[in-house]
């Protein structure tokens, strides 16, 4: 898949900004690395605190970000691969990473679609875990690991997914609903 001078200008925007700011560069490492975890950590407490209630949302979240990251996104890589940015280009990188295909990006495809199943559950919690979403996407074309494309092509795959998967469930549960009567 071809480098757009789109990507090299954003990127080259984004990613220059590594090594002015120490704590700048210690946000993005923060974001781009951790704060997958500090959300998934706050959906599992939020199980905790009212199992009985939550179990079935949290896993159509899960499953939802599952089939997104794990079943679509690699499809898309296998047909278009795409070299990460620190393969063949002068970049900041601050992480280490795989040589792995880059496109789309597979944690702008999970958070998103994270996200956005817990948007179309409970608007208020989705838009928080949407930002957070965004941030960490960001954050991974600062590191020097994604294009900006890497990140749109996650955000469309997430997106759709979680619709997708809400579609389907709304259908699967009409269908018990109809069967039942």
């Amino acid at each position: 898949m071809p480098i757009f001078a789109f990507d090299k200008t954003i990127f080259g925007l984004i990613n220059g900004l590594t090594g002015n700011w120490p704590a700048l560069d210690f946000l993005g490492i923060f974001l781009a690395e951790y704060l997958p975890y500090v959300l998934t950590a706050i959906l599992t407490a939020w199980l905790v605190i009212d199992w009985k209630k939550h179990l079935k949302p949290l896993a159509t979240f899960y499953l939802t970000a599952i089939f997104s990251r794990f079943v679509v996104t690699e499809i898309i890589r296998y047909f278009l691969p795409r070299s990460r940015p620190f393969i063949d280009n002068e970049v900041n990188l601050l992480i280490s990473h795989s040589a792995s295909n880059s496109f789309p990006s597979g944690h702008a495809a999970f958070y998103f679609a994270l996200g956005m199943a817990i948007y179309l559950y409970n608007k208020k919690a989705g838009l928080v875990f949407l930002f957070a979403a965004l941030l960490t996407s960001i954050a991974r074309v600062y590191v020097g690991v994604h294009w900006p494309t890497d990140i749109i092509g996650g955000v469309v795959v997430g997106i759709a997914s979680a619709y997708a998967i809400d579609f389907l469930k709304q259908k699967i549960v009409k269908r018990f609903e109809d069967i039942g009567k």
